[in-house]
């Protein structure tokens, strides 16, 4: 698996927003906590924290990982910096191998994967994947097809194997914005 990062302006602006919010002093307002069932929002922090119902923890925002399995080098970077501006984590998986590998140390949000790339195409790694979802040994996430394959056929081909979506290059930013919106949620 190949890990890429991205020194782009909005990188860099996030962490430095996100340096700034670990500097500053946790206040109750800043901390929650929230009891199996209930939502953060329904409980006044400070009064749980006064009755020693509960310690204040940290709350951490979490910003979606994808992973880009793509084998073209030109459409890694294209597909990198579009989620990249996006606010999005990213890891590259090269080909359908390294993807099982890298799903399998930590499953991710969101997958975008090619179909035809050397080694495990698109559509076997995502058979397999769902066979590990079926079994309970992998957690489920949403499978998109990004792919040059346009026809009817590809398509289909792309649902049964298991994907949820099947996107076409080239890539549009906003259309990728909008399709990934639908299964996780963005930064704004």
């Amino acid at each position: 698996m190949t890990q890429i990062v991205f020194n782009s302006a909005a990188i860099a602006a996030a962490q430095a927003g996100a340096m700034a919010a670990m500097q500053r002093q946790a206040t109750p307002n800043s901390l929650a906590y929230s009891p199996p069932g209930h939502h953060p929002s329904s409980a006044s922090a400070s009064g749980l924290e006064a009755k020693g119902c509960m310690t204040m923890l940290p709350t951490k925002a979490t910003t979606p990982e994808v992973l880009l399995v793509e084998d073209n080098p030109i459409n890694q970077v294209v597909a990198l910096e579009f989620l990249a501006l996006m606010g999005v984590q990213t890891r590259l998986a090269n080909n359908g191998l390294e993807a099982l590998s890298a799903c399998g140390l930590a499953a991710p949000d969101l997958v975008l994967m090619d179909i035809q790339m050397p080694g495990m195409d698109g559509l076997e790694c995502t058979r397999r994947l769902r066979e590990l979802q079926a079994a309970g040994t992998l957690a489920p996430f949403p499978i998109l097809a990004l792919t040059a394959h346009a026809l009817d056929s590809d398509v289909q081909a792309s649902m049964e194997a298991g994907m949820d979506e099947h996107l076409t290059k080239p890539l549009d930013f906003k259309s990728l914005r909008n399709h990934l919106g639908r299964w996780v949620k963005l930064p704004e």
